[in-house]
């Protein structure tokens, strides 16, 4: 059995509009790593190792960015996993503790990014060797393939299959932005901090009909990092006041349900989704019954219903009503976003999944201010990227 792994400190800096600040992304992991190892009362020459997650800087960025915190020697692992990149350190953070290899291991993810929409006015002919070719393939098979971002352009022709097979409406997706947006306002690290109604997230520019600005998520710079460490540390070093536990993580990639079906619901990820959920729950022995707060991975508002239905709040085409009765938000069953989400409180791709896990370790230590979700004790994160990698991690204080 694997050894039992914490969360002893957290770290993140304010996620911001690229080029908003003049910084380079070893400052941005100077800024996170030294926040976790601050909240968790470590030196750095207790970290053995460190997986350090990103997507669009060099190769050993990793290396550059914590030799900001110390030059120990310690073994670095450069992790690109996409959009998932920064859960995906995390875990492997995991695995180093929980297999006995180390008691103390640091995760860092970052990103440095450019304005603008990733991939924005590329034709199909441009991504045919790129790692996504094949996802492309079965929505321009069915939706054939547009001028717009070609990730806009899958969710956005997901939520459209949705819609067409559920009657899930263009008002229900709108909501996941409004509730975002709305949650992010108490955040003071989020990108964007301005609530809006119904009306004005409908009415903002259409990135690929169903889906508008307002429901998709920013290119953003920032950084995030969590100190994890064994049990026999946290005794050792007097940490259980500040630990909260890792109950159970699951990484899945694509399998033929992926692709089997032509659906660009299952090209984007909800069979991996429904997968590591399973496997968490297997793991952890708890169900999503049992949790209070999620942080899920709403790159755009279609994502969110989506996981949903992977993570087993609702049944398979549900999910509009759930999030318009008022499931997911502050008074409903759960609190889905508190921190704002991918929409409204930024994605930096590298640092993403990091920054969903320390905001869940701030909701259970009862630290997350204006936005504390009332009592919580449970809390799950999930985090996807296209190509593909779906991580689920349930977390308990």
């Amino acid at each position: 059995m694997p050894g039992k792994t914490y969360l002893v400190g957290v770290g993140m800096t304010k996620f911001e509009k690229p080029e908003t600040r003049d910084w380079q992304y070893w400052d941005m992991a100077r800024e996170a790593g030294a926040a976790a190892l601050a909240d968790a009362g470590v030196d750095y020459a207790l970290v053995e190792q460190a997986p350090v997650g990103f997507c669009h800087q060099q190769s050993t960025a990793g290396q550059r960015a914590v030799y900001e915190l110390g030059l120990t020697g310690i073994p670095v692992y450069n992790v690109n996993n996409n959009c998932s990149t920064g859960a995906s350190a995390l875990m492997l953070a995991r695995q180093f503790v929980a297999g006995g290899i180390n008691d103390c291991v640091l995760a860092v993810g970052f990103e440095k990014m450019s304005r603008g929409a990733l991939g924005a006015g590329k034709g199909a002919g441009d991504f045919a060797s790129s790692p996504l070719a094949r996802h492309y393939g079965v929505m321009a098979a069915r939706h054939g393939f547009e001028m717009t971002p070609p990730t806009a352009q899958i969710f956005g022709n997901a939520a459209r299959e949705h819609m067409e097979r559920y009657g899930t409406t263009a008002e229900q997706l709108a909501m996941v932005g409004v509730k975002n947006h709305r949650h992010s306002v108490a955040n003071p690290r989020a990108q964007f901090r301005d609530e809006y109604t119904l009306a004005e997230v409908l009415a903002a520019k259409t990135i690929h009909a169903p889906l508008t600005k307002l429901q998709c998520s920013p290119t953003s710079d920032g950084a995030a990092a969590a100190v994890v460490a064994s049990e026999r540390f946290v005794e050792q070093h007097g940490l259980r006041n500040r630990a909260v536990e890792i109950l159970g993580q699951a990484m899945t990639t694509d399998g033929e349900e992926s692709f089997a079906s032509g659906s660009c619901i299952d090209v984007v990820g909800a069979p991996m989704s429904r997968a590591a959920a399973r496997a968490v729950y297997q793991e952890s022995g708890l169900g999503i019954e049992d949790v209070d707060v999620v942080e899920l991975h709403d790159c755009f508002s279609v994502n969110e219903l989506l996981t949903y239905e992977a993570l087993g709040m609702c049944a398979e085409g549900e999910s509009g009503k759930l999030v318009a009765e008022g499931a997911t938000t502050y008074g409903g069953r759960w609190v889905v976003n508190p921190s704002g989400g991918l929409i409204s409180k930024g994605h930096p791709l590298g640092a993403t999944g990091l920054a969903q896990c320390a905001e869940l370790v701030w909701q259970l230590r009862g630290e997350a201010g204006e936005r504390q979700v009332a009592n919580a004790r449970v809390g799950l994160a999930h985090n996807i990227g296209l190509g593909g990698a779906a991580v689920v991690t349930m977390l308990r204080r």
